[in-house]
């Protein structure tokens, strides 16, 4: 089934300036779907899935967080945080006229939801969260991203010549995963210093109490033998969301490789978050803008 996409664009004003953020809407209606992507990766990665859902009736928005794909890359990592990334997705919502959408995402996007449903619960719908990090997570991903932070400050020859390797490289003529490969490789070094500093130095994600707190539907799958995401982490999360599920992917390429179960397990949970015939309670969310993406 054929769905509409359409890209659009939004502005954040923070101390440090305006910052542009793009992001690209599949399907139409007012069941919506927020998918964010992992750490230096485009939003692209989540296209499949976007198209899946959208096909099912959803209205998915994927979004590039400040400081990936096609959003404005800024060099102060004073900018980069989780709060700041969950109060970008706020303001994707209120651009788009939404009062609350199922939001949920990869690794980093799994994190800025955790955070969103924390900072303003009224506009979450549902999480659909894979690979979160927490605890089990934190000295992995400071091995697996230091030596390119380190890169990217005292060698940036080295991150601008991948770059410069990778960017020709025309999308259409790889498989789909190696062209998101060949985006992820598409850094600036002092951005992207700036990102990982910003987030090595803030909250990693919301605290324990935090977390127990949120009462959204939650689906959180978990991946084997992953060290940066172990499937511990993300079975921690679901025992302690108060209305979560916990999901145990296959292997770390399952989503990539063969989504359909993992596909048909979210559609069931997105659409059952906007009509829960178990409590009677039906979730609304209404677009207040008319016409097109900006």
């Amino acid at each position: 089934m054929l769905v509409s996409e359409r890209i659009g664009q939004f502005f954040v004003d923070d101390e440090a300036g305006r910052d542009r953020l793009e992001y690209t809407e599949y399907g139409s209606g007012e069941r919506w779907v927020v998918l964010l992507h992992g750490q230096l990766m485009p939003r692209r990665m989540h296209e499949p899935l976007a198209r899946t859902l959208a096909a099912e009736g959803l209205h998915v928005v994927t979004l590039d967080l400040l400081g990936h794909g096609r959003s404005d890359r800024p060099e102060d990592p004073t900018v980069y945080s989780m709060t700041a990334f969950a109060h970008q997705v706020q303001a994707l919502l209120d651009h788009l006229g939404v009062e609350q959408a199922v939001v949920g995402g990869t690794s980093l996007g799994a994190n800025v939801s955790l955070e969103l449903a924390v900072l303003a619960p009224e506009r979450v719908a549902g999480l659909l969260l894979e690979m979160p990090v927490l605890d089990n997570a934190v000295e992995a991903g400071i091995i697996a991203f230091s030596p390119l932070m380190f890169a990217a400050r005292f060698l940036p020859l080295s991150v601008s010549a991948l770059r410069w390797v990778t960017r020709p490289v025309p999308r259409g003529l790889v498989p789909f995963w190696a062209g998101i490969a060949l985006d992820t490789c598409d850094q600036r070094p002092a951005s992207v210093a700036a990102v990982i500093h910003g987030l090595f130095f803030g909250r990693v994600a919301p605290s324990s109490r935090e977390r127990r707190e949120i009462s959204a539907p939650a689906m959180v799958v978990g991946h084997p033998a992953d060290p940066i995401h172990p499937a511990a982490d993300a079975a921690m999360l679901a025992r302690e969301l108060p209305n979560a599920e916990f999901v145990r992917a296959r292997s770390i390429l399952e989503w990539r490789v063969r989504p359909e179960r993992l596909d048909q397990l979210a559609i069931g949970f997105a659409t059952s978050c906007w009509e829960d015939e178990r409590s009677g309670v039906r979730t609304r969310a209404r677009r207040r803008r008319t016409g097109g993406s900006t």
